[in-house]
């Protein structure tokens, strides 16, 4: 590789090394300002030798960071709003955090060239959190802490992506390992006879004796470390809570995903071994795994095509459910065979977010989500929905009630954010405080940190206009736990979104207690209850909630005398009708459809109408099925 790449160059241009690092190759340079002096030199090495390339100078040729500094700020336009230089001369590199990363890379990365240009080091944006985020800092941090380890990793896994193929036979499969006519426990792997991925590795809510199918041989049966990958779609928990347990069986390679999809993995699984000790469950796996999770994480950005193995190339498309959740396009040999796995979609556009991708170069196979697949699951309109949350608002506060809307911390309580913001902006509801308790404000920080994963429009607002919403006067952090929660309860009319969003355990227990006899409040649905879960119970009409022991061991209950409401529309997921929509406009087409993560009713449902209406082969399997292409 390093004779093909000092042939493209030109002379004048040393070579010193070239190495993988994961699945990029990574350029060694004496000559770092001549290379930056080509802007096409780069792309025509990555389009020549079909690579992902990243060039660094040999740290022989680097200026002092102390100098090179002082020329970074010069270069930088002083209303990026630079935070911090961290210069890393093992690899030449230097990082810079500004509150407007935009401003730092310059129009087609003209200032980013400019910089190699003047000092030889490789600079790498990263931007400022308008809101402070512990999670973002504290993974910078630890990624920091352990980047020598890190490259070591990525080296192996470089090694590992570009080896020899040793099998001349040509065949794909996908084992389901759970989310098979369920809700839940997503789990996949993508086998070739070069290859074993799995796509996701969740839990069950409501259940959480009930995990994936990870000890049958196709999975960790034959060995954590006879997977080449992991790749996961996005970071709720049924997808992605017990990733880390692969470390703590001894899995050591990779996992793919995108930058907030990391961070808010990392931020979701230690909130889940927090509730697993509180409700007196012993966690599946300890924090150590949690970082080691994290330290293995290789960020993908969309449509950056990337070899992850010998045989297979994986793509992330833009989903529409939450924040940095990918639709991933496996592309299996030279052109033999692509498949496409959902994850959770969104096919229209929501107020966060641009509506799910669904035009690939090719796809044969999809397996598509099916929550909301059955016939008769169609969601209200959104400007419907809006319009009844409104009126609930309204008549609650009205009545000096309270207004508690239990909701997923990413995602789902960011959109009524911004509801809530545009309705209390216009005159619409009356400007109340609105407490934020959980983990909704961290959440919320970590969306307003990557803002290009936003809708355009709320993408814009971040950027430009400095009218970042989530920054509204009205929105309060619960911070000083069970006091404030009691202050608030007995205070003016309110409204208070708390985790968790099924009423599975969380802070909204506490909110229940504190507001639930109060008839002049009101209880409000804004997001899909799983079978098995209070929420569920609650929804369908129960009104006897259990709430532990008491000191002499006793159950206690509380009678829920609150309204209950649900209002349909909000969800991160497409209905029945979204999902015929993105398949029907999908393209191209695909052949087979595989109808998970829905319960049985909703995959069959699903299934049988796409058979019907676009004459494709599509199936609902069960767990522990091994479908066979080619």
């Amino acid at each position: 590789m390093r004779s093909e790449v000092e042939q493209e160059v030109p002379s004048g241009i040393t070579i010193t090394e070239v190495t993988y690092e994961g699945p990029e190759l990574v350029i060694y340079t004496r000559d770092p300002k001549k290379f930056a002096q080509d802007g096409d030199l780069v792309r025509r090495l990555a389009s020549k030798l079909r690579k992902r390339i990243t060039v660094r100078p040999d740290p022989s040729s680097l200026a002092p960071p102390e100098a090179a500094g002082e020329d970074i700020e010069r270069i930088i336009p002083e209303e990026a709003g630079v935070a911090d230089l961290d210069f890393h001369i093992d690899t030449g590199e230097v990082v810079i955090e500004a509150e407007k990363p935009g401003m730092v890379i310059g129009r087609h990365g003209s200032t980013l060239r400019e910089i190699t240009q003047e000092v030889g080091w490789t600079p790498e944006v990263v931007r400022t959190p308008p809101i402070e985020s512990s999670t973002v800092s504290n993974v910078r941090n630890f990624l920091k802490q352990e980047r020598d380890e890190r490259r070591d990793i990525l080296e192996r896994v470089g090694r590992q992506i570009h080896r020899e193929e040793m099998s001349d036979d040509e065949w794909v499969r996908i084992t389901t390992l759970g989310c098979c006519r369920e809700v839940g426990r997503a789990a996949f792997i993508l086998s070739t006879p070069e290859t074993r991925i799995l796509i996701d590795c969740g839990d069950k809510p409501g259940a959480p004796d009930d995990v994936p199918y990870l000890q049958v041989p196709e999975a960790l049966g034959a060995g954590a470390n006879t997977l080449d990958a992991v790749v996961l779609t996005h970071a709720h928990l049924d997808h992605s809570a017990l990733i880390p347990l692969l470390f703590k069986y001894g899995y050591d390679g990779p996992i793919y995903t995108t930058e907030p999809t990391r961070d808010l993995m990392g931020l979701l699984q230690l909130d889940y071994l927090d509730v697993a000790a509180k409700d007196g469950r012993a966690p599946p796996y300890e924090s150590e795994m949690v970082r080691e999770a994290i330290k293995h994480t290789v960020t993908l950005e969309y449509g950056d095509v990337t070899d992850i193995a010998p045989d297979i190339k994986l793509t992330l498309h833009n989903a529409g459910h939450i924040l940095g959740s990918s639709i991933c396009h496996f592309h299996v040999g030279d052109g033999l065979y692509n498949v496409a796995f959902s994850g959770d979609i969104h096919y229209e556009d929501t107020r966060l977010f641009n509506g799910a991708v669904n035009e690939f170069p090719r796809v044969e196979t999809l397996v598509l989500e099916s929550t909301y697949g059955g016939r008769n699951d169609y969601q209200t309109d959104q400007e419907d929905s809006e319009r009844k949350l409104r009126h609930i608002i309204r008549n609650t506060l009205e009545r000096d009630g309270k207004v508690l809307i239990p909701a997923f911390a990413v995602g789902r309580s960011q959109e009524i954010m911004l509801v809530l913001e545009e309705a209390m902006r216009e005159g619409e509801i009356p400007t109340v405080p609105v407490h934020l308790d959980g983990m909704i404000w961290e959440a919320t920080a970590i969306h307003s940190t990557y803002p290009e994963y936003l809708r355009d429009d709320l993408r814009d607002r971040i950027f430009h206009d400095d009218e970042n919403p989530f920054l509204a006067d009205q929105f309060n952090h619960i911070d000083a736990g069970e006091d404030e929660r009691r202050e608030v309860a007995d205070g003016d009319p309110s409204i208070v979104l708390s985790t968790s969003g099924m009423i599975e355990g969380g802070p909204i227990m506490s909110w229940l207690e504190h507001l639930g006899k109060d008839s002049d409040s009101t209880l409000t649905f804004v997001g899909y209850q799983a079978q098995g879960t209070l929420g569920r119970a609650i929804q369908s009409g129960r009104d006897e909630i259990p709430f532990g022991n008491d000191r002499t061991g006793r159950s206690k209950t509380l009678t829920l005398r609150m309204d209950v409401e649900t209002v349909d529309g909000f969800s991160g997921h497409a209905d029945r009708q979204g999902l015929e929509n993105f398949v029907r406009t999908m393209n191209p087409r695909p052949e087979k459809v595989l109808c998970v993560h829905g319960d049985e009713s909703s995959a069959q449902d699903l299934s049988s109408a796409l058979y019907h209406d676009y004459n494709m082969r599509t199936f609902a399997p069960k767990n522990l099925e091994t479908f066979r292409f080619l």
